[in-house]
């Protein structure tokens, strides 16, 4: 068993976890027996330290550090949203153009791991910008009010880190995150099963950029898509969207600098 590793350097790591992948052993979890802290671990050989979350079900980014002092800098640099975060995502209908949501999410409690937390803690503060990459109209009636499906490639880029974030402001605007078994809707969770051979939250963290907290030099990390997001982009004719998208991007990180 391996792991995919996307940069490292004497101070810190980055890899690409798979989907259905736990960051770290949990005795919510008792029964799994891989982990993306300890396959980091033995891909580098050394410890590894956690610096953010990252949902099981969803792909992409996760960064360690090397020592438990450069892993406190970097949680810090999160907490303090010195960290900018672009995700992609693939929703159900046509999410048109861009824009910002700000809309606070009360806290999500686990039956176990938060038994005694406080359930009556007043809504916290979540941000997501969001904007549409692409959009295909398929020819399947998977709602009865509809002959047809839409979908939508969104990129989504949150200021802020609450858990569920993403997947629970996508369902607040209507346009759930395919596969997503909480928040989303399983009519066309079953399709993309069916259809496609997707049974997976279609939730990738594409990319990081942020400060080196030793070096002191800028830093951008990008997480290849696994082959089921490739296949549904090729599918869809979404390859030159995705790629105008990425070139859009290059042009505004080198105006800003």
């Amino acid at each position: 068993m391996s792991i995919e590793l996307v940069y490292e350097d004497d101070w810190l790591v980055a890899v690409n976890k798979e989907p259905g992948l736990l960051v770290h052993r949990s005795w919510l979890d008792r029964h799994e027996t891989r982990f993306a802290m300890q396959l980091t671990r033995d891909a580098v050989g050394c410890h590894v330290f956690p610096v953010h979350r990252l949902d099981r079900p969803t792909s992409g980014l996760l960064l360690f550090g090397k020592s438990a002092e450069v892993a406190r800098s970097l949680t810090d640099a999160f907490g303090e949203r010195r960290v900018n975060k672009t995700y992609l995502a693939l929703v159900r209908g046509y999410l048109e153009g861009e824009g910002r949501l700000d809309y606070a999410l009360t806290r999500e409690l686990d039956d176990i791991a938060d038994k005694f937390a406080d359930a009556d803690k007043p809504p916290q503060e979540a941000i997501t910008r969001w904007q549409e990459l692409a959009r295909v109209e398929l020819p399947f009636a998977v709602s009865k009010k509809h002959a047809t499906s839409r979908y939508s490639l969104v990129r989504l880029s949150p200021e802020t880190g609450r858990k569920h974030q993403l997947r629970r402001h996508m369902a607040h605007l209507r346009h759930p995150i395919v596969g997503d078994t909480s928040h989303g809707d399983g009519r066309h969770n079953r399709f993309f099963r069916e259809q496609y051979q997707c049974d997976r939250l279609m939730l990738h963290a594409a990319r990081l950029q942020l400060t080196h907290p030793v070096t002191g030099m800028p830093l951008r990390l990008d997480a290849p898509l696994d082959t089921t997001w490739r296949s549904l982009i090729c599918e869809f004719g979404w390859e030159r969207a995705l790629a105008a998208s990425r070139e859009s991007e290059v042009e505004s990180a080198l105006s800003a600098g």
